[in-house]
């Protein structure tokens, strides 16, 4: 059996250790499993939704909040519309178009405590929600900073790349108070700031919070831990090699921060940085992204599939809008690719839906966006999703088909040879196989007619060349694709 192994774009086809395309599929130890469609689990709001939080209060009640440029909103599982929660003022917000900001802004959100925090940029006042009391979002008390970037570490609020209103300062970094976000004067109960400037490592440009603060800039990335006072944070510039010039491209799981570089991708782990995309994607990725329209990217973790996915705008594609999801599985170190249009990714954490509340998700229930058991109707339940067309999407549709295409062999060594039989390894849905044929190594491949399944479980070709690939195309509901066996004859010598 030729088994489906990683996929490796950057390797060439003949003789390639893994797969050369794994499209709309994620990826397995052995094989690759489905990935649902993107649906619908929220109505529209008035802009492009520029960032999705979930959060929850002691009582276990969760909230779900989104923003655009202009609202912050409340999502509403009575009837899926996504409510406006924010401060006064027409407009309440105004990212992007403020003057003092650059590129495209996002709101970033943490909760401290009963608190939900939310930074929208240098030209927005941080806003903030008390969960169980509030039902609009105000400017966070306390005159912090404006900031690109907000976190928690520790007992306190941070925040990074900010503008204290004389003026941005991309290299500075300003906490709060211990356990009051709501106090920012400098030297009182540990509240202070640094700027960072060691070895020319440029603007501050993503900030991961936890028991010590990551710190990703430009061209290097530094590592605060709590010391006391005076120092309060020991700051340490740990990365000097690279940085993170692409603030939308970071997302974390546990100690361990993913973000994309100008060689590559990476993973720091609080020590420094690995290569994870080296001789397997990243020649891929450099040649179809739109470096153009990087600002458009986004990244978020899906852990239950236990993968971090970076959403970005490609070549082929004409609007501004990404159009693909490049995934990689961080347990096993693999990675696939999803083609699907996604203005946001990010991990969401549902409110609940009751049996009686259902008749406001759809006109009936097969015209749900999820099946009944689907997370997306569990209060409290993390699953993976992100937005499109101003809507809070999640990935709970229907299995995407998949397309994955072995690398190219030679059925028998140096010789012409014809195909005549394929079987396909895989669990559910419909399978259809086609067969890829060249007899020299600078011509063009060949694809033949998709062959479907017979009754006895194989799939009947007649396709001759000198090198073979095969393409498993899966489609319904389908949930493992495994392999493809492959028999074939050496034809005599011309």
């Amino acid at each position: 059996m030729i088994r489906f192994g990683e996929w490796l774009p950057d390797q060439p086809p003949l003789d390639n250790p893994g797969v050369t395309i794994a499209t709309n599929v994620i990826p397995a130890a052995k094989g690759y499993r489905s990935v649902k469609n993107f649906v619908d689990f929220s109505n529209a709001a008035s802009g492009r939704l520029r960032g999705v939080f979930s959060a929850k209060d002691t009582a276990g009640n969760s909230f779900l909040f989104a923003g655009d440029n202009a609202k912050l909103y409340r999502y509403s599982d009575s009837d899926k519309d996504l409510d406006d929660v924010s401060k006064s003022g027409s407009p309440a917000y105004d990212l992007g178009n403020s003057g003092t900001s650059t590129g495209d802004e996002r709101w970033r959100f943490v909760q401290f405590g009963s608190t939900v925090i939310a930074a929208g940029g240098i030209g927005e006042e941080l806003q903030k929600w008390t969960l169980g009391s509030d039902s609009t979002f105000s400017n966070l008390a306390g005159t912090p900073p404006k900031a690109d970037f907000v976190a928690v570490v520790r007992d306190q609020v941070w925040t990074a790349n900010i503008d204290e209103g004389a003026g941005r300062k991309p290299f500075r970094v300003r906490w709060s108070a211990i356990n009051d976000e709501t106090s920012w004067t400098v030297g009182t109960n540990q509240a202070d700031f640094q700027d960072i400037f060691g070895g020319d490592s440029g603007a501050i440009t993503g900030l991961v919070g936890g028991q010590q603060a990551t710190i990703l800039m430009e061209r290097g990335i530094a590592v605060a831990y709590y010391v006391g006072s005076p120092l309060i944070y020991q700051i340490d510039l740990v990365e000097t090699s690279r940085g993170c010039p692409y603030p939308n491209s970071i997302a974390s799981v546990g100690n361990n921060v993913f973000y994309l570089s100008r060689d590559g991708f990476f993973m720091f782990d609080g020590r420094g940085s690995k290569p994870i995309g080296a001789e397997k994607v990243d020649d891929f990725f450099n040649k179809d992204f739109n470096s153009a329209k990087i600002d458009k990217c986004s990244c978020a973790v899906d852990p239950i599939n236990q993968i971090v996915a970076w959403s970005y705008v490609s070549n082929d594609n004409v609007s501004d809008t990404p159009d693909k999801v490049i995934v990689y599985n961080y347990a096993i170190g693999r990675w696939s690719l999803i083609e699907l249009t996604t203005e946001l990714l990010a991990p969401i954490q549902t409110t609940s839906v009751t049996m009686d509340a259902l008749d406001t998700q759809a006109a009936n229930l097969d015209a749900l966006s999820g099946t009944l058991d689907s997370t997306t109707f569990k209060g409290g339940t993390f699953f993976f999703g992100g937005s499109a067309n101003n809507k809070i999407k999640a990935f709970s549709g229907t299995a995407l088909a998949g397309t994955i295409e072995t690398p190219e062999v030679s059925v028998n060594k140096g010789r012409h040879s014809v195909v005549t039989k394929t079987v396909p390894y895989f669990k559910d849905g419909s399978v259809t196989i086609q067969v890829g044929t060249r007899d020299r190594q600078d011509e063009v491949v060949s694809f033949g007619s998709a062959s479907s399944l017979l009754a006895d479980g194989y799939c009947l070709h007649r396709d001759q060349g000198r090198f073979h690939r095969f393409r498993m195309n899966i489609s319904g509901t389908w949930d493992f694709a495994q392999g493809v066996d492959v028999e074939g004859a050496a034809l005599g010598r011309r």
